[in-house]
């Protein structure tokens, strides 16, 4: 009897060997959703395991081909919670402080107060459009691409990244 019961085939539900692909295949781009909602790495890696933990809890239930909208859902509302809870600091732009000397005290000063303002400034710019900001300029991805993760139209994918980028220009080009 128990043989017949391991036999039998499954329509729903995550096998092990299937959730372990899953993983592999989705687990850098679902971190850098998630790095793109908070702006903290380590939060990030965070709430993509408890992502994937969650999807692990409910694997009876899940469809293979709706995991994938399933995980950029969990990891958007893990961030949501994590932003309502606490404060956070966006540290996007990395620590660079030139190593040439030649540049001077003054420009290194210049440099860090220019980080600053950045960073407040990337921070400053509303979710959405921060995140088909940071999408495009940092990982790259054309605003086809964008679109697709993210399951919204191109023109919202344009509109979006119009707003972000008067916002910058507003914070950052006046103010130097």
């Amino acid at each position: 009897m128990a043989d017949i019961e391991m036999t039998k085939e499954r329509t729903t539900g995550l096998e092990l060997d299937n959730f372990k692909q899953l993983f592999d295949q989705y687990y850098e781009s679902i971190r850098n959703f998630a790095y793109y909602k908070v702006g903290d790495i380590d939060v990030a890696e965070d709430l993509t395991q408890e992502a994937f933990i969650k999807v692990w809890e409910k694997r009876e239930d899940i469809k293979q081909e709706t995991v994938k909208t399933l995980l950029y859902t969990i990891t958007g509302n893990l961030a949501i919670n994590h932003l309502k809870h606490g404060s956070v600091v966006f540290n996007f732009v990395s620590n660079y402080q030139g190593n040439d000397s030649s540049n001077g005290p003054d420009f290194e000063m210049e440099m860090q107060e220019f980080d600053q303002r950045l960073k407040k400034a990337i921070g400053d710019i509303p979710e959405k459009s921060r995140e088909v900001f940071l999408m495009n300029r940092i990982e790259g991805l054309t605003y086809n691409e964008v679109a697709e993760r993210l399951e919204i139209s191109v023109k919202a994918v344009e509109k979006r990244m119009r707003k972000a980028l008067e916002l910058l220009r507003e914070r950052i080009d006046y103010k130097i």
